[in-house]
């Protein structure tokens, strides 16, 4: 195949339950590829929300990383991590360690932090056997068809995240901030506009109030931009979330979301954002070799349950500060 820019959007396969799909033939040098063509396929990005390339024949992290760096400047190192990841390089990380039999339900990466990554840059060296297929949804269209009240007052409050570090589940201190120091983690809080309470055994406590729903920056359209229903209690699996109340208490938990004000968002609202999220799914299974380029902000993403060995390798990319990214004080204030 030619290294040069794309030709046109017929290139592209369009088809309603899917991303769109760009088909190559393997141009050898698939970093150079990448670079070389990194203004077309940002173009379909922009257009579609998302783009799967396939037939590049990705095989390895080093090869993987030479892409992802050709496709982007400004490869980010992730920080506010809720679970550890395998790092394979400058900004290149394993996918979220997550048990292989249950989903990870949709969101978008980091939209708890004030600095989000616009683009997410996903690869596959290694297609399960069955499922896994990173998933897709339509920030805007999930928006449109939430109900009224809900959205309103998802608008009004924003959402509320609360984490409890300790060293048995999820990040450490170190993983998630960079940094054991108690004195530099509490500059990153104050720095990223979140709470924290140091409690007596030494572990750490946080709250952070975010918006909901937030403008995107180049199409100015409202999008449904958080992670309300993936890091809620009721999204675990009963038992996981019936061990960590029992081992840890309600105000214990490693992570849980609130509605702005501090209210409890219950098991059934819960359900209504997991299942409009499914109502607007589109997914295409991996194949080993697969690149995926998406819009963040525009784009939540989710893991399907798998059987066999997946490797999928993720980079995060041209960090934003939103200008809306935190509510209204008065609305949110408890």
């Amino acid at each position: 195949m030619s290294s040069s820019p794309l030709a046109a959007p017929l290139d592209v396969e369009l088809r309603p339950d899917k991303p769109a799909i760009l088909h190559v033939d393997s141009p050898g040098d698939v970093a150079s590829w990448a670079a070389q063509n990194r203004e077309s396929l940002h173009a379909r990005v922009a257009e579609h929300g998302a783009l799967l390339v396939r037939g590049l024949g990705l095989r390895d992290a080093g090869q993987i990383g030479a892409v992802f760096a050709g496709l982007t400047d400004t490869l980010m190192t992730e920080r506010e991590a809720f679970a550890p990841r395998q790092v394979y390089g400058p900004g290149l990380y394993a996918s979220t360690p997550w048990p292989a039999n249950q989903p990870m339900c949709m969101h978008h990466e980091l939209s708890y932090a004030l600095d989000v990554p616009a683009l997410m840059l996903f690869a596959c060296p290694t297609a399960p056997g069955e499922g896994g297929a990173t998933a897709l949804a339509d920030a805007e269209e999930v928006l449109t068809a939430l109900p009224a009240g809900l959205r309103e007052r998802f608008e009004r409050e924003g959402w509320l995240l609360t984490r409890s570090y300790n060293d048995e589940i999820g990040a450490s201190l170190e993983e998630s901030f960079g940094t054991a120091d108690r004195a530099e983690i509490e500059r990153y809080c104050r720095d990223h506009a979140i709470d924290f309470t140091w409690r007596p055994d030494g572990s750490l406590r946080t709250e952070q109030r975010r918006s909901a729903v937030v403008r995107h920056p180049v199409t100015g359209r409202s999008c449904w931009f958080n992670q309300i229903a993936f890091l809620n209690e009721w999204t675990l699996a009963p038992e996981v979330r019936e061990y960590l109340v029992d081992e840890y208490g309600p105000d214990g938990l490693p992570f849980n979301t609130r509605y702005g004000d501090g209210t409890p968002i219950g098991e059934d609202v819960v359900q209504l954002l997991n299942t409009t999220y499914e109502q607007h799914t589109r997914r295409e299974p991996w194949q080993s070799g697969d690149l995926m380029l998406v819009d963040n902000i525009r784009t939540a993403h989710s893991r399907e349950p798998f059987t066999g060995e997946r490797q999928v390798l993720v980079g995060m990319a041209e960090p934003r500060r939103l200008a809306d990214r935190r509510p209204n004080d008065e609305a949110g204030r408890r």
